[in-house]
């Protein structure tokens, strides 16, 4: 995250007068808001399959964990990608009606 305020501050004028490019800061804030979304999904997802699935941590997964894991976190992306498929149906149905 060192680089989203680098981008802005060191060299990041461009065009006439030292201007910043609009479109530009616009996609590397989409990008930034992107990644933190990201991260916050893989940590969410990892705090509740670990939760779930290991009942006492050690220094190796047994099969039955890993299993656990692996289908934890298959069931958690699937749900998150209906409920986002679902918000951005109705994004896009609400910008039509404006």
């Amino acid at each position: 995250m060192d680089s989203f305020g680098s981008d802005f501050s060191a060299g990041g004028a461009g065009g006439p007068g030292g201007k910043m490019d609009t479109g530009m800061m616009m996609e590397q804030v989409k990008v930034q808001i992107a990644l933190a979304n990201t991260q916050e999904l893989l940590q969410r997802m990892t705090d509740k399959c670990f939760k779930k699935c290991i009942g006492k941590p050690g220094s190796t997964l047994d099969n039955s964990e890993q299993k656990c894991i692996a289908m934890c976190m298959d069931r958690y992306m699937d749900a998150w990608n209906t409920v986002y498929r679902t918000y951005a149906s109705r994004l896009q149905k609400e910008s039509g009606r404006m």
